[in-house]
């Protein structure tokens, strides 16, 4: 019987916006090793290395499917999902993990057809997949070098992950409106600061709002409204803690020229004012 070995580390050097780690590592399970049940706060996506095993896990509506994995396959598990997954009695599993967040995961995850309904990662592009693979290694066997080269191999691991896929984005959503969607998203980007409205947006895209809304939330999971918000509070917290802009300046910079109405939207998505998050933001 092999002996069971763990590998992990936690990332504590600070906190970041868009993309961050929390932890990541590898383990040799023994025959029947089990996990949870447990939910988890962010993604945790495990690929596995040799052996195989058994996932358990809820989808959206709170019911259960077993799923059984093998070699090259890797399964997520999302944030309050209620999962449990054990190791195969005559061939246990070895298994590398990164756990992560950011504020366009989501969104990336489900454009990739991932989702609590359809959690198992099976690839599509070998190269891509042994990218995946090294980059999750390197989270692991690197556990001491600096914030931005553990947080930039974080971002090579989601792009070798994301396109290595099978199928991203089969049914829901056909690539008409996928075209929508980054023409929506783009528009964003660049107008976020000038006070821009959902109409502004849908008018961007040729549809009207109603319509727009729909396809819009079908691929991102979030209605266009709560996007805007989100992207610009992202870019906000970057203001808050790169820059020593005032509060006011910094709500006038993603588009809210009412300071009182910027402080309730940051502390809407943050649970802090925008004082108080730079405070305990800044010198993380």
């Amino acid at each position: 019987m092999p002996a069971h070995e763990l590998v992990s580390s936690t990332f504590s050097r600070g906190k970041y916006i868009d993309l961050m780690p929390y932890q990541y590592g590898r383990e040799v399970c023994t025959p029947g090793h089990a996990f949870g049940p447990f939910r988890r706060s962010h993604y945790l996506f495990h690929y596995i290395i040799s052996g195989c095993g058994t996932l358990a896990a809820s989808d959206e509506s709170g019911n259960q499917t077993v799923y059984r994995l093998q070699a090259g396959e890797g399964f997520m598990i999302f944030p309050g999902q209620t999962n449990t997954y054990y190791a195969d009695m005559d061939d246990p599993w070895e298994y590398i993990w990164v756990e992560f967040d950011g504020i366009r995961v989501k969104e990336s995850l489900a454009f990739a057809g991932l989702a609590e309904s359809s959690p198992i990662y099976r690839s599509g592009n070998d190269g891509l997949r042994d990218t995946m693979e090294q980059e999750m290694r390197y989270l692991v066997d690197h556990q001491d070098a600096s914030a931005f080269c553990l947080i930039g191999h974080t971002y090579l691991f989601l792009d070798g992950l994301l396109r290595s896929i099978v199928a991203p984005r089969t049914a829901s959503t056909s690539k008409l409106q996928d075209l929508y969607i980054r023409e929506a998203m783009s528009y964003i980007e660049q107008n976020y600061q000038n006070g821009i409205t959902v109409e502004d947006i849908a008018r961007q895209t040729g549809l009207n709002r109603s319509y727009f809304g729909k396809i819009f939330k079908s691929v991102t999971d979030k209605s266009p409204q709560q996007y805007l918000i989100d992207y610009r509070m992202t870019k906000a917290a970057q203001l808050l803690k790169l820059t020593a802009l005032s509060v006011g300046e910094v709500g006038r910079a993603v588009g809210y020229p009412n300071q009182l109405h910027f402080s309730r939207a940051f502390k809407g998505a943050f649970g802090l004012c925008p004082r108080e998050w730079r405070r305990v933001n800044t010198h993380a």
